[in-house]
């Protein structure tokens, strides 16, 4: 389970715990269809090793992940069959992460930014560090936030806050998120992060593992019963505006570095 990836490099120690690195830090670790295909292997493969009792998800450079690909956006607006395929790749990225057995703990270093912070926010324990920013801009470049940020964000925060950052589409600190129970654990610099992620992981890898599993296939399970009431919608919603002009515009505005001009078209 070491080899095979170009997007992340994928370890296991003899402690349980199997570390998944975002490796392409020129990239800003962006989820195009490659890290998309890659980490949604990896953790099926992880899910089916009874070798791995936790996971701990980091990232190399300055931001943890930039979020989506501007090129594919561009591309899906083009051509449906695009469309249908960053779709379904969303979908199976988060049902990936909503049948892994085995706890998760992220740890950012920097900017999560869109399906980069729905990533982290998937995860069971969430490590930031003090510079670090959380943010899902979907609204932002004339997309709606369908691919797991309707879920996940509710359920870090609550629905009023959730709605006001999905809506604007403004960021949280670190420190912010910690106090409205996004992050779990704060450290003040980007190279404590993984130290400190790792730590929970190889206390969580020491504990029973039927427990441990027992508890978040549980979670598991509120988490999948809240995806059904919103999930599909939204990445329907999104794929409609992957057609739209105002995505067109939204990405135009921020290469560009000006206020966009939105249509409704």
């Amino acid at each position: 389970m070491t080899s095979g990836y170009q997007t992340l490099q994928l370890t296991t120690g003899d402690d349980g715990v199997c570390e998944i690195v975002l490796s392409r830090p020129e990239l800003m670790n962006r989820f195009d269809p490659e890290l998309h295909h890659e980490l949604t292997r990896a953790l099926r493969d992880i899910a089916a090793d009874t070798s791995v009792r936790a996971v701990v998800l980091a990232s190399t450079g300055k931001a943890f992940s930039a979020g989506g690909d501007f090129e594919l956006m561009e591309a899906a607006h083009k051509d449906a069959d695009v469309r249908r395929s960053i779709i379904g790749d969303a979908r199976a990225l988060l049902d990936a992460f909503l049948a892994l057995p085995q706890p998760v703990v992220v740890a950012v270093q920097g900017a999560a930014i869109g399906l980069g912070a729905t990533v982290a926010m998937l995860c069971d324990a969430v490590v930031a560090a003090r510079p670090a920013v959380l943010a899902d801009t979907h609204v932002a470049i004339g997309l709606v936030a369908g691919d797991g940020g309707c879920l996940v964000w509710p359920e870090a925060m609550g629905m009023t806050r959730a709605r006001r950052h999905l809506l604007t589409g403004d960021p949280i600190d670190a420190e912010t998120a910690l106090r409205l129970g996004v992050v779990t654990d704060l450290v003040e610099s980007p190279d404590e992060a993984h130290p400190a992620a790792l730590e929970i992981a190889r206390r969580i890898a020491a504990l029973a593992p039927l427990a441990v599993q027992g508890t978040k296939r549980a979670l598991n399970q509120v988490s999948r019963l809240r995806a059904a009431e919103v999930v599909d919608l939204a990445l329907a919603y999104e794929e409609q505006t992957l057609a739209s002009e105002d995505l067109l515009e939204g990405v135009a505005s921020f290469r560009e570095r000006r206020s966009p001009r939105f249509a409704g078209r």
